[in-house]
C-alpha cells in the first residue's frame, strides 16, 4: 500500500514538472497577461500582434490584454513599473529594454533552454537568431533577460531597377566602386544618393568608421575630439560627391522623411538607412519596386569593411514581478517562431528572428549582409550619443554638400 501511494506521488510530481516545462501545453488556461507594446494598433506590427494574441488565446486559453502605447512607451512604462502596476511583459528596442528597464527584467535562460510546441523538439535558443541572442546575453551581463524579435540592420538600401537602368551589374564593395556606380547613375539622369536630417549623423559615423575603424570612431565621441585627419578626409569625400552631382540637390535641406520620399519617388537610387525602409515608404513607392541591399563600402586600409554593420532588434522583456512568467514566455515563443514570426516579417516587410522563418523578397539581399556581419557597430557609430555632436554634424554636413563649406572649412568647423 505504501509503495502504491509513493508511486502515485512520484507520478503526480512528474506530471506537474512536465506541465511546468515548455514542451507542449499552453500553461494556465484562464490566465490573463498584461502586455505593453511599443506599437500602435494601426501599424502592421500592431495588427499582426493582435491577431497572434487572439490565436494564442484560442490555442492555450491564456488571454493577452494588449496596451498599445506606441513610442510613448518610452515615457509611460517606467512610471508604471515604478508604481507597481500589473505588467507581465513589454517590448521595445533591445538595448533600451536592457539598459533602461533592466532592473525589472526577469532572467530567461531557463526558458530559453527548453523546447516548445513550435520549436520542433529543439531548445528555443537553437531555433532563433544566435547573433541576436548573443547580443541579448551581452546586454544582460551574461544572462539573457530580453528576447529579440523583428531584427533590423543599418545598410544601404537601393532601387534595383535604377541600378539596372544605369547599367550597374554588381553592388559596390569599395568606395571606388561606389563612385563608379554614382557616375553611371548620373549619366542615366539619376541622383546617386540622398540623406536627410534624421540620418546625417549615421552617414558621418559610418564613413568615419570606414576610414579609421569602430574604436577610433567611438573615441571621437567619448573625447569630444573631431580634430583628427579623418574629419578632413570625410570633408574631401563628400565635397567631391556633391561637386560631382552624385548627391541629391535636396539633401542639404531635407528634413525627415523627405529623404526617403525621394527614394520612393524613384528620383534617387541609394539611401544609407535601415531594413525598415521598404515598410516605411510602401504606401508611397510603386508596389512593384524592387529593393536591394548592400553594406556601406570599405574606404581605407585602416577602417572597417563591409563585415561591420549596425544590427539590432525590438525585444520582449518579462517583468520580474509577473505572476505568470511561464505563460508570458510561451507567448514570446509564439511570436518569434513558426507561423507568426513569418507573418510579422511578411506583413511589416521586416526580418524574421526564427532561423527557418521566411524573409520577405524585398529584404532577400539584406539577409546576405546580416549573415556576413562579424563586427557590430553601435547606432550611428556613436555619433548620436551626444545631442550637441549630432547637431554639429547635421549643421556642417548640410553646409558641406550645399557648397557653403569646403573640406578644410568643414574640418575646422567640426574641430571647434
Amino acid at each position: 500500500m505504501k509503495r502504491s501511494v509513493l508511486l502515485i506521488a512520484v507520478l503526480t510530481a512528474a506530471v506537474l514538472l512536465l506541465a511546468g516545462c515548455g514542451g507542449g501545453g499552453g500553461g494556465k488556461s484562464g490566465t490573463t497577461l498584461i502586455y505593453w507594446t511599443m506599437w500602435n494598433e494601426t501599424e502592421p506590427q500592431g495588427q499582426v500582434i493582435a491577431r497572434a494574441a487572439e490565436a494564442f488565446t484560442k490555442e492555450t486559453g491564456i488571454k493577452i490584454d494588449i496596451n498599445f502605447n506606441g513610442r510613448d512607451i518610452r515615457k509611460t512604462l517606467q512610471p508604471a513599473l515604478d508604481a507597481g502596476e500589473t505588467i507581465d511583459l513589454f517590448d521595445e528596442d533591445i538595448e533600451r529594454v536592457a539598459n533602461t528597464w533592466g532592473n525589472y527584467l526577469l532572467p530567461l535562460d531557463a526558458y530559453v533552454n527548453q523546447s516548445y510546441s513550435t520549436t520542433g523538439g529543439q531548445n528555443y535558443g537553437a531555433v532563433v537568431n544566435k547573433t541576436l541572442l548573443d547580443l541579448a546575453r551581452q546586454l544582460g551581463n551574461g544572462s539573457i533577460k530580453n528576447i529579440p524579435y523583428q531584427p533590423s540592420a543599418f545598410v544601404t538600401m537601393y532601387n534595383k531597377d535604377l541600378f539596372t537602368k544605369a547599367g550597374i551589374i554588381s553592388t559596390p564593395k569599395t568606395w571606388d566602386e561606389l563612385l563608379a556606380a554614382c557616375a553611371k547613375l548620373k549619366a542615366a539622369g539619376i541622383a546617386g544618393i540622398t540623406v536627410d536630417d534624421a540620418y546625417m549623423a549615421c552617414l558621418f559615423g559610418y564613413t568615419i568608421d570606414r576610414l579609421v575603424g569602430r574604436d577610433a570612431t567611438t573615441a571621437m565621441v567619448a573625447n569630444n575630439d573631431f580634430s583628427g585627419p579623418q574629419v578632413l578626409e570625410f570633408g574631401r569625400i563628400w565635397e567631391n560627391m556633391a561637386r560631382n552631382g552624385y548627391v541629391s540637390p535636396n539633401a542639404a535641406a531635407n528634413v525627415w522623411p523627405v529623404g526617403q520620399q525621394e527614394v520612393a519617388s524613384g528620383k534617387v537610387a541609394m539611401y544609407l538607412n535601415g531594413t525598415w525602409l521598404p515598410n516605411e515608404i510602401k504606401d508611397q513607392a510603386p508596389p512593384d519596386m524592387k529593393w536591394g541591399t548592400f553594406a556601406w563600402p570599405a574606404i581605407g586600409p585602416n577602417g572597417d569593411g563591409i563585415e561591420a554593420n549596425n544590427f539590432g532588434a525590438q525585444s520582449f522583456g518579462i517583468n520580474k514581478n509577473s505572476k505568470y512568467p511561464e505563460e508570458a514566455f510561451k507567448f514570446i515563443v509564439w511570436m518569434t517562431t513558426g507561423e507568426w514570426d513569418t507573418t510579422l516579417a511578411r506583413e511589416s516587410l521586416g526580418i524574421p528572428v526564427g532561423n527557418d522563418s521566411q524573409w520577405p523578397a524585398a529584404l532577400a539581399e539584406a539577409k546576405v549582409v546580416v549573415d556576413s556581419t562579424t563586427t557590430r557597430l553601435p547606432w550611428a557609430v556613436g555619433m548620436e550619443d551626444k545631442a550637441e555632436i549630432n547637431a554639429k554634424i547635421k549643421e556642417n554636413f548640410a553646409r558641406l554638400v550645399k557648397g557653403d563649406l569646403n573640406a578644410q572649412q568643414f574640418a575646422a568647423a567640426m574641430a571647434k
